[in-house]
């Protein structure tokens, strides 16, 4: 039975893959600091309060996997926070390190503890989100651009060290994912550029060949996929599920 590790996977796109991945018949396992979010997973799908982006809850979540589990074959760093909406002239120090804290260090350490986990096992799949924002720059979003990029970064260079052991990596790069962190993000938008939410939002998805934002269940299926036999040469990957955005400046 496929053993999973989704970091972030208690709400939004991390919950919908933690249900699809449980829908194969997988075993799930989720990280989050929302502790309502935990108390409230769906049966089967098994939840522990850790902050993915702090080492000792990293190191004491991953020991807890390899002996409970005796390994791991899918882990999908999937923690991410949107951080601050600014100009560059505004942007704080602590809320730049707070955003790439999540987004990038969450990503490393995960990659760190579950290549331990995978390589003595000789196989195994790494699923890295990223974002559209990690494929070109987005007004006021300085941070999460900048970890975002990082992310295929870290990507890349783990698909090369750990493809000779049979491990597999690439990067989900979601555009506008419908839900409440966009809402935020769209929110947060239209007031640095004073505009309504509304327009905002439409600008989004007027930006996009298919004229609409992203569901959960776009990026949760092509989770599924990376992650099974048919795209056992798939590596070093950034994928965009999109709908082809050519229009960065809504």
């Amino acid at each position: 039975m496929t053993r999973v590790l989704i970091t972030a996977g208690a709400s939004g796109i991390g919950l919908v893959m933690a249900e699809a991945f449980a829908g194969t018949g997988a075993r799930v396992w989720v990280t989050d600091v929302d502790a309502a979010a935990l108390a409230a997973l769906p049966p089967g799908i098994r939840g522990t309060h850790a902050d993915a982006s702090s080492e000792p809850a990293m190191e004491l979540l991953f020991a807890e996997i390899a002996r409970d589990w005796g390994g791991l074959d899918v882990l999908c760093a999937n923690a991410g926070i949107k951080g601050p909406t600014a100009a560059i002239e505004d942007m704080g120090l602590e809320a730049w390190h707070q955003c790439l804290a999540v987004n990038l260090d969450g990503a490393m350490l995960a990659a760190k503890h579950g290549a331990r986990l995978m390589k003595p096992a000789g196989r195994g799949c790494m699923i890295f989100t990223s974002s559209t924002s990690g494929l070109y720059g987005t007004p006021f979003r300085a941070p999460y651009v900048a970890a975002k990029w990082g992310v295929i970064g870290l990507m890349k260079t783990v698909a090369m060290e750990l493809g000779p052991h049979g491990i597999r990596a690439n990067a989900i790069c979601p555009g506008s994912v419908n839900g409440p962190r966009i809402d935020r993000v769209i929110e947060a938008e239209a007031a640095a550029k004073g505009m309504t939410p509304d327009a905002v939002r439409q600008g989004y998805a007027s930006g996009t060949a298919l004229k609409r934002l992203t569901d959960p269940e776009d990026v949760a299926g092509l989770a599924l996929f990376l992650a099974s036999d048919a795209a056992r040469m798939i590596s070093g990957q950034a994928l965009a599920v999109d709908g082809m955005t050519y229009n960065v400046d809504p």
